[in-house]
């Protein structure tokens, strides 16, 4: 559909409230981590699971690990990745435990502001609160750097970002992700990696013209990613159809290798780059034998 039409679905959720209404509407629930100490070295590597590094470093462009400028072209606008290195003035430096919490999980500001869910906090939502305080003990270790961030550049009315709030209201769903109990440990975790902190589904899901994911659609696969780019389907069905096993997709997320012999490109190159690569061989076995809808006595 073309834009305008979007622009005019857009607009009337906007139009479901005034904007000053919108704008005074309160978000968000209380925080508090005062009884949590934090895992730096467990929060580092959740970082990379939950790929911070690679969407908010701008290396290619010179700028320093996680100071943001990561620009994300889509049909709403341009998305630029924020500063969160321990800089005070420009960066994370500042925030407290709970500020973070709040941004990460639920996806609001320390002003109390929704960020676009270019962010992709519905998946954070998953995170445990010892999850959230590893976090933050790992990211009080990065260097500061007085790297401003970027406003994001999008036309209206998707710039008028208290309509976020309506779009919150309308499809987010942050609620918990509980085990499977007729399922085995691996599964289980490799599900909670998958719809948790890798947002595989961020990319790997088509949206509605509002940007949300259409969930009946998961892992389908979807067009017009950032900078026009398009993401395979990774169902089960289409996986092992296409020859994958546990075996050499955990390899090829741990390489970038495909069985072919071809290695990824583009954005899931990045992804494995950044991220997967440093997953432990649990982990990745893990996430295979969810795609692939296995269970442990069957993971060939």
């Amino acid at each position: 559909m073309r834009r305008p039409f979007k622009i005019a679905a857009f607009a009337a959720i906007a139009a479901a409230g005034s904007g000053v209404a919108l704008a005074a509407w309160p978000i968000g629930r209380p925080v508090s981590l005062e009884s949590l100490s934090g895992d730096a070295a467990r929060g580092a590597y959740l970082a990379r699971m939950s790929g911070c590094i690679a969407c908010h470093s701008d290396t290619d462009g010179g700028g320093a690990p996680l100071a943001g400028g990561l620009e994300l072209k889509t049909g709403f606008g341009t998305f630029r990745s924020p500063n969160l290195t321990t800089d005070d003035e420009y960066g994370i430096g500042a925030w407290t435990p709970e500020m973070f919490a709040k941004a990460v999980r639920q996806g609001i500001s320390p002003e109390g502001e929704p960020y676009y869910p270019a962010f992709p906090y519905p998946f954070y939502s998953r995170f445990s609160d010892q999850d959230i305080a590893d976090l933050w003990a790992a990211f009080r270790t990065v260097p500061a750097t007085a790297t401003p961030s970027r406003e994001q550049e999008l036309q209206f009315p998707y710039s008028f970002r208290p309509a976020l709030k309506a779009w919150r209201a309308l499809f987010l769903d942050m609620g918990p992700l509980e085990p499977m109990p007729d399922r085995s440990d691996a599964w289980n975790r490799g599900r909670y990696i998958v719809r948790g902190p890798a947002h595989c589904g961020a990319c790997h899901t088509p949206r509605n013209l509002l940007g949300a994911r259409q969930a009946e659609f998961a892992l389908h696969g979807a067009d017009g990613l950032p900078d026009g780019g398009k993401s395979p389907r990774i169902t089960a069905d289409r996986l092992e159809a296409e020859g994958w096993t546990v075996n050499n997709l955990a390899y090829a997320l741990r390489s970038g290798v495909t069985p072919e012999g071809d290695v990824f490109g583009g954005s899931m190159g990045e992804v494995v780059r950044d991220g997967t690569a440093f997953l432990s061989d649990a982990d990745l076995r893990a996430i295979a034998i969810y795609l692939l809808n296995k269970d442990e006595q069957d993971e060939s």
